[in-house]
């Protein structure tokens, strides 16, 4: 069975206790900072759902403030990452310059920027606008150009369709930002091999946890927040019961 190691503390901290140059592949999602943004826009929050990322807390820092925190966490996870390691960075579209320029500063080799397309978005403000739909990721490799890219000589787009997170996937408990598992699947089974140790230093609902025991792989994840932790170590550990009773 995988290793699998969680801790409910700030992921900088939780990152000095996990073994230099370890981590074969980075899959995270991070705040993308635009509560604040979206506070000040006509939005329409009084009709957003309940659990709106805006309206969590953590999503709301200064830019200033924002920046710093990740320049911090692309240092730490540096020394965690092992050379020929991948990263995948989900971001809003505006912040994109933004982390690529931190990135490269520590070391990781920007490879590019790809498109998660949700096929059933929302229809917030739909007579008002576009519907947002798309997510953007970031394909980084760490001291090299090239790293794992298990494509089996299909070509692969950097365009990805899926569904938002199927009820499902939330029976543990609701997460504002969580990621379907065959989002985070397609990332996890092209760039790491079964046994390699898969990081996700922002875990939320502990979506990639789930995937990477599955998949056969190695998982370490971290996650601030107490109550989203424990959906996450609960998912976790319900998906083993799961294969254990099959």
């Amino acid at each position: 069975m995988p290793e699998i190691r969680l801790y409910n503390e700030d992921c900088i901290a939780a990152m000095k206790k996990v073994e230099d140059k370890s981590i074969s592949l980075i899959v995270t999602d991070p705040p993308y900072n635009l509560g604040n943004f979206m506070k000040n826009r006509d939005t329409n929050l009084s009709k957003m759902r309940d659990n709106f990322f805006g309206s969590a807390g953590w999503d709301d820092m200064e830019f200033d403030e924002w920046e710093k925190s990740m320049d911090d966490f692309f240092k730490a996870a540096a020394k965690v990452m092992r050379k020929g390691g991948t990263m995948i960075v989900f971001m809003a579209i505006i912040k994109v310059e933004t982390i690529i320029r931190l990135a490269e500063k520590h070391g990781f080799y920007y490879k590019t920027t790809g498109i998660w397309h949700k096929t059933n978005p929302m229809p917030r403000n739909m007579n008002l606008h576009f519907v947002n739909s798309t997510e953007a990721w970031i394909y980084f490799t760490y001291k090299t150009r090239t790293g794992t890219f298990n494509n089996s000589g299909a070509l692969i787009h950097d365009f990805i369709e899926t569904s938002v997170t199927p009820n499902g996937e939330r029976r543990y408990g609701k997460h504002p930002t969580q990621k379907p598992e065959s989002l985070i699947q397609h990332f996890v089974e092209i760039l790491s091999n079964e046994n390699e140790w898969v990081f996700d230093p922002f875990m939320g609902s502990g979506t990639t946890g789930v995937v990477a025991k599955r998949t056969g792989r190695n998982f370490i994840g971290v996650e601030l927040n107490k109550d989203y932790f424990e959906i996450a170590k609960s998912r976790i550990e319900g998906k083993s019961n799961e294969t254990n009773s099959n």
